[in-house]
């Protein structure tokens, strides 16, 4: 190799690794370091709040302490405490925490094509999903290095998960200035946003165009985001991909007595005498104790439906949608006529006949393609029903897909087009993925994360070369195919079927 050769990779090769030029926060200064695209620059590891640990377990976050002289922000903080799964088909590696663990977990992380404080590029902020027990921003799906190659500045951040995250009892609501329990890993969250807000102008961000987005449980969060008196003004766009989470939510004297039984089997006569415990003794499950996000009065002041329908929440445009298989649609179902037949009759009691005559069936075959039409139209139609009510106080726009390709790897024909397997393809980081891709899927990701980058900018998925997508209106039943195809589709296969579970999902 010649020396001008070596010159250059020596020259790439110091430039990979050289620090970036500090950036100041509230709290101090900061540098990162290039990414793997040399026009990224990546923070890892930025406290947004103190460490919730000894007296501040269950508290509420508090601003994270100020520090001398440059943080060096170049790695990754340890997940908050949860169980590492090393293996969770379909969700492989990549769509997994790894590594650390720890209560010392309120980091978040920045990449920005920003070159200057001043450039104002849009804010996309990502919340990450796992049934509120498990999940990391650094998992790799949620790398943000794809989405800042387009033009977004990306944050992830952790929150608090578990017992930790929502633990809810008399005793914590009592000493809470607020005087109500839980929704901690929802505050980490919305004080995650308040950071952003605060200090994102300095990596290049425009404050004012911050997107939140997450997915499952991720997506929850997004929906009492918007429903958070706590979170007004703190963020211009929303984005719940792969399930809503939209439901209902337990009580406030629900999860305290189940706060009650928990102290109670942990031998503690105090919450002093809960926080002394080693966190190792206090995520040990308890039968038939859970916890999660709930109505406070705080945080979140009711159930997110009664916020839309009283016109309080943050109206913000919207984009949402599901997969063509979760909630009830799988590639190949167990199905037969009579467990069809038997299970309508279970479900739609007086309405089965009506039910069956609408999915016809006459034998097995047929039963299982009837299964998964019939749950895959009751899902479009959920969600088309819930932007209609939303219709009904909010002035933006929401804007509804249906995620269709299948995701390849490990037991693709099982699982098809699964809960969250959109992911890797909206976020654009498929590179962090070892899955056997084609350039069908690499196009997808291009189109997909194209739509979610304009959505980010303007509030609007469409734009210049991409296949026009229609937001939700009162006279079209329809949403937004994604994935095999890029197209406006029908909500269900008649007006028939969507007059159904308009009744059914209502209860008339």
């Amino acid at each position: 190799m010649n020396r001008a050769i070596l010159a250059v990779v020596a020259a790439s090769l110091a430039l990979s690794i050289r620090d970036t030029k500090p950036v100041k926060t509230a709290s101090g200064l900061i540098s990162g370091v290039e990414g793997r695209n040399p026009a990224v620059t990546v923070f890892k590891g930025i406290p947004f709040a103190a460490p919730p640990i000894g007296p501040l377990r269950w508290r509420a976050p508090t601003p994270s302490a100020s520090w001398p002289g440059v943080r060096k922000a170049d790695a990754f903080s340890p997940s908050c405490v949860q169980t590492i799964v090393t293996e969770k088909k379909p969700w492989t590696y990549e769509f997994m925490a790894h590594g650390e663990v720890s209560e010392d977990c309120l980091y978040l992380n920045v990449w920005t094509p920003a070159a200057a404080a001043g450039a104002r590029r849009p804010v996309f902020v990502y919340i990450y999903g796992g049934a509120n027990v498990e999940g990391s921003g650094s998992i790799p799906a949620y790398d943000g290095e794809g989405l800042a190659a387009k033009g977004l500045v990306v944050v992830t951040f952790n929150y608090r998960v578990g017992v930790l995250g929502f633990l809810a009892h008399p005793d914590l609501g009592k000493e809470a200035a607020y005087h109500s329990s839980g929704n901690y890993g929802l505050l980490d969250q919305i004080a995650a946003v308040r950071w952003v807000h605060d200090n994102i102008a300095a990596f290049g961000g425009d404050p004012t165009r911050v997107t939140i987005a997450g997915q499952s449980a991720g997506a929850g969060a997004v929906h009492s985001l918007t429903a958070s008196p706590l979170a007004k003004g703190l963020f211009h766009r929303a984005i719940a991909d792969s399930g809503s989470g939209i439901g209902g939510t337990r009580t406030m004297a629900d999860q305290e007595a189940d706060g009650v039984r928990f102290a109670d089997a942990k031998k503690a006569t105090s919450i002093a005498d809960l926080r002394a415990m080693p966190w190792q003794d206090v995520v040990v499950p308890v039968q038939g104790v859970r916890f999660g996000p709930l109505p406070d009065g705080h945080a979140l002041p009711a159930p997110v439906r009664q916020v839309f329908a009283s016109g309080k929440q943050n109206d913000v445009p919207t984009l949402t949608g599901i997969n063509a298989d979760e909630g009830g649609a799988v590639p190949q179902p167990a199905t037969t006529l009579d467990t069809f037949q038997r299970d309508a009759k279970q479900r739609y009691g007086d309405l089965a006949a009506e039910f069956l005559s609408l999915y016809p069936a006459a034998t097995d075959e047929e039963a299982k393609r009837a299964q998964n039409d019939s749950a895959r139209d009751r899902a479009r139609a959920t969600l088309y029903f819930w932007a209609q009510e939303r219709a009904k106080t909010a002035r933006t726009s929401v804007f509804t897909y249906f995620w269709t390709h299948v995701l390849p790897g490990p037991d693709a024909a099982q699982y098809g087009a699964f809960h969250t397997s959109e992911v890797p393809y909206v976020l654009n980081t498929l590179a962090m993925s070892e899955r056997p891709f084609t350039p069908k899927d690499h196009q997808i990701a291009a189109t997909l994360s194209s739509y979610w980058v304009n959505f980010a900018t303007s509030g609007d998925p469409n734009g210049k070369g991409l296949p026009p997508w229609p937001a939700v209106g009162a006279d079209q039943a329809q949403t937004m195919e994604v994935g095999a195809e890029f197209r406006p589709i029908p909500i269900a296969g008649s007006p028939a079927r969507i007059d159904f579970f308009r009744r059914v999902l209502s209860g008339r």
